[in-house]
């Protein structure tokens, strides 16, 4: 992303949060965001795992 697309987001994130936000609020916000757009990024790039093998590591049912 680039820089002035993190600022216009970063914008859009604080117009959406009520006028009651706390700063963790914000915070939680932000860290979601990038949480997404990392996970979308490794997924673009193949960096992800089966379910079945996450499943399996974990000891997991379906």
């Amino acid at each position: 992303m680039q820089h002035t697309d993190v600022k216009q987001e970063a914008h859009y994130l604080l117009e959406k949060l009520p006028e009651n936000a706390t700063w963790d609020d914000l915070m939680c916000e932000i860290y979601v965001r990038q949480a997404i757009e990392a996970g979308l990024e490794d997924s673009k790039a193949g960096r992800t795992v089966d379910v079945k093998d996450v499943r399996a590591k974990f000891g997991l049912s379906k």
